[in-house]
């Protein structure tokens, strides 16, 4: 098993509206990649992100590394691009994947 997780700080003001669109479009276009069998999507409390902003981390499982890199190549850019049209300037995103059979973790810079 794989996990992808996306941590994403985002403006307080689009909090509600970021999070509904996240539910209702971006996580089901990701799933329907078929790359990923299952999701979560979680409010971080600690550490605080601040005042301004609040964070989120998503974690989207896979079964193999091969469907990770497959939906890094040929999905990511464009799901990533209608992410960042709609909320540009508004948001900074991160993402890290993690193998437990494997116990190692691969830091990927910003996705965004």
């Amino acid at each position: 098993m794989i996990t992808y997780s996306v941590t994403i700080n985002v403006k307080k003001e689009i909090e509600d509206s970021w999070l509904k669109w996240m539910k209702e479009v971006h996580i089901k276009d990701v799933i329907k990649t078929g790359f990923f069998n299952d999701w979560q999507i979680k409010k971080l409390i600690l550490p605080e992100p601040g005042n301004e902003e609040s964070a989120f981390v998503i974690n989207y499982i896979t079964d193999s590394i091969d469907k990770y890199y497959k939906y890094i190549e040929e999905e990511a850019p464009r799901l990533q691009k209608e992410h960042t049209q709609k909320f540009d300037g508004k948001f900074k995103a991160s993402h890290l994947y993690t193998s437990p059979s494997q116990n190692k973790n691969y830091m990927r810079g910003l996705l965004f």
